[in-house]
């Protein structure tokens, strides 16, 4: 009779998840803004995510709206690009607005600080909803 040794398979401990706070009522009103624009956009779909509404186009996702919670105490819009192109790095590397890497790799956040910040806040995410459509399906 053989016996056969199981397989220790040793991974990576998972990075701590980011911690989800519930969002103020202007965050809401910013997201709820901005969400019925993007709406209105070709092959966008909305659906419920983690407190959040998440954009696809089409099957890519491309950006989260916050609904009733946020990666933290501001109010912060996601933006998923897996590359930007060099000239859009460097402007949101100059952009205090932008942080990269949240919540993961590929994921960008735009912090709305004032009815003002709209404006911009659509520019990033046409340029979200573009990269979604260039993406290559698999």
């Amino acid at each position: 009779m053989r016996t056969t040794k199981s397989k220790v398979i040793r991974r990576k401990p998972a990075a701590p998840r980011p911690k989800l706070l519930p969002v103020s009522e202007e965050a809401r009103r910013w997201s709820a803004l901005l969400g019925s624009e993007l709406a209105s956009w070709p092959g966008v779909i909305v659906k419920r995510m983690f407190g959040f509404r998440a954009l696809y186009r089409g099957k890519q996702i491309f950006a989260a709206l916050p609904h009733s919670k946020g990666f933290g105490p501001d109010a912060s819009v996601l933006l998923k690009m897996k590359t930007m192109p060099p000239a859009l790095l460097r402007r949101a590397k100059s952009d205090s607005r932008i942080a990269r890497n949240t919540p993961g790799n590929g994921w960008f956040s735009f912090t709305l600080n004032s009815d003002t910040d709209l404006h911009d806040a659509l520019e990033w995410l046409n340029h979200a909803y573009e990269a979604a459509g260039k993406r290559v399906r698999r």
